[in-house]
């Protein structure tokens, strides 16, 4: 079983690499957008695109980080949840956001108003955000089922490894 969740750690950290990326290109490429602007800046519909970078540049981090193929990545697993609930802040701010911008309702992908483009990279965004967070908290429930697993002894029965205790 230690394969399984090894295999499954792995696949999960690519996936939230890859997931924060396209957030932090597409929220990138809309910063830098309206910092070239000659338009006077909203600062606070800024800061919610900022912390949304800060939380995809983070995921990043940590998921090159915790790829390394190492049982120590597992105990992680606290900061998995944290990150994922993160996310969800993240796409809410996002879900929040897009009302201003006149690209229809947020789970209808027709797109009108703002512009065909900008409406599609902004979608797109709001839906790798809401792919990050679940991968995240998916990432906390291998963590949380590879730390406190049972295995069976030869003598009395199941036992659980407790912190800073010796298996010998």
């Amino acid at each position: 079983m230690p394969v399984i969740s090894r295999l499954a750690s792995i696949i999960l950290r690519v996936a939230e690499i890859g997931f924060a990326a396209v957030v932090a290109g597409v929220i990138g490429h809309y910063l830098a957008k309206m910092n070239n602007s000659n338009q006077d800046v909203n600062w606070w519909g800024e800061s919610r695109f900022i912390y949304t970078e800060v939380i995809a540049g983070i995921s990043i981090l940590l998921g090159l980080i915790w790829l390394i193929p190492f049982s120590s990545g597992f105990f992680s697993w606290p900061l998995d949840i944290i990150i994922s609930l993160a996310w969800f802040a993240a796409f809410g701010v996002l879900v929040d956001t897009i009302k201003t911008h006149y690209c229809g309702g947020i789970f209808s992908w027709h797109f009108g108003g703002w512009g065909e483009s900008m409406c599609g990279k902004w979608k797109a965004a709001e839906a790798f955000s809401f792919l990050s967070a679940i991968v995240w908290l998916a990432s906390g429930i291998v963590g949380i089922w590879f730390t406190f697993r049972t295995r069976p002894s030869t003598t009395d029965g199941p036992r659980r490894r407790r912190w800073g205790r010796s298996a010998v």
